[in-house]
């Protein structure tokens, strides 16, 4: 699997528990999907994800997006 759908799996997993535990215990988790979708979009204009870079010192093979 490359880095970019590692990315994209992960950030859509956080974005998914986020909104139960929002939902489920406290409203305030819902900054963590904000801040999520935040650096996504950060991510596609500067093509620096701090994920990605762990992920390729971790030796995962690079995708498209963050080679």
């Amino acid at each position: 699997m490359s880095i970019d759908r590692i990315v994209m799996a992960f950030a859509g997993t956080v974005v998914l528990i986020s909104l139960l535990l929002a939902h489920y215990a406290d409203g305030r988790w819902l900054w963590l999907t904000a801040f999520v979708g935040a650096n996504l979009l950060q991510a596609s204009f500067s093509k620096f994800c701090p994920l990605a870079v762990v992920l390729k010192k971790a030796g995962c093979r690079p995708g498209q997006a963050f080679s």
